[in-house]
């Protein structure tokens, strides 16, 4: 371009499919692209795309020998703690209140339910309908809602291992999806004392309101813990004391012969699929609990009820 063209601003048409070289930056010779000071270009797009995969491996989360969240990071937190959800119901609501680990940004409350919460929360008063419009169809609310994040991870050894070993009973659930399910497990794990329930992050209900209002509050009480691999944490389980009884209808034992004073971990399976063989050769024992033949088998929170009630009994013998 002449002078005069750089004066009138003229555009000079540049070859179809060709990348026109700075005119002040000589041509390179090959090797990488350097990092800095190159911001046209294709070589921008290389050093973007290496910024963000550098970017992407420092944000993972480090997974500690047995599959779970290391104590930097959290495997729950990338996956699951990334959405709001509401929580909604009186007793999944007070404990969700009372919890200092639960972030809560908005309290929902009607004229009769404010005055069932602390002096310090903040409400927003409405009406039971208004609340209802809020909330996924169908939610059974009882005048009370919360807008809060899922719980941060938690750690297997912080959680149990810093307990008093000798009486420790934990809930090893081995891909049970059903929010349900679990919740009511939750709830039965609150009443017979148990210090934590494990799940494996990806194939575990994600917290939600379904799951907080069926486990009633347990949902804030007992600590959940999100493992990757449920096989190799109850290999740690077994260094850490405790007496793996995996409960299925085909268990060699009963329950009662097969419980015994001490750490205890029960692990349950899923609706009809059971327990994995891998999972189950994990165990120290296999158990069931004797029914009627009419019947065959228990729903898995029910097993789970009346186990924990089992071995809860057991152990205070």
């Amino acid at each position: 371009m002449t002078p005069k063209e750089r004066r009138s601003g003229a555009k000079v048409a540049r070859p179809k499919g060709h990348f026109a070289k700075p005119l002040d930056r000589p041509a390179r010779q090959g090797g990488p692209p350097p990092l800095k000071g190159d911001r046209h270009g294709p070589d921008a797009a290389v050093s973007k795309a290496f910024s963000a995969e550098v970017a992407g491996a420092l944000s993972a989360p480090q997974l500690n020998k047995g599959g779970e969240a290391a104590r930097g990071g959290s495997a729950q937190k990338t996956r699951q703690n990334t959405a709001r959800f509401w929580l909604y119901g009186t007793h999944a609501a007070k404990a969700a209140l009372a919890n200092p680990r639960r972030k809560i940004h908005r309290i929902l409350a009607t004229d009769r339910t404010r005055e069932l919460l602390p002096a310090q929360a903040r409400a927003e008063v409405l009406t039971s309908d208004d609340i209802s419009r809020l909330l996924p169809q169908g939610a059974v609310h009882q005048g009370i809602a919360l807008l809060c994040e899922p719980l941060s991870g938690l750690n297997l050894e912080d959680e149990i291992g810093l307990k008093p070993p000798g009486g420790r009973l934990v809930v090893v659930l081995d891909q049970v999806t059903d929010p349900h399910n679990e919740g009511a497990i939750l709830r039965s794990a609150a009443a017979f004392g148990a210090a934590a329930v494990i799940v494996q992050d990806r194939h575990a209900p994600p917290e939600s309101g379904v799951l907080a209002k069926a486990a009633s509050g347990a949902l804030d009480l007992v600590p959940r813990i999100q493992v990757v691999n449920i096989a190799r944490t109850l290999e740690r389980l077994g260094r850490m004391g405790f007496w793996r009884i995996a409960l299925a209808s085909d268990g060699d034992n009963t329950l009662a012969q097969a419980a015994t004073k001490g750490d205890i971990a029960l692990v349950l399976g899923a609706e009809g699929q059971g327990l994995r063989r891998l999972v189950r050769e994990h165990c120290d024992v296999s158990a069931h609990i004797p029914v009627a033949h009419q019947i065959g088998s228990l729903n898995v929170s029910n097993a789970a009820a009346i186990a924990l009630y089992e071995l809860n009994k057991v152990g205070k013998s």
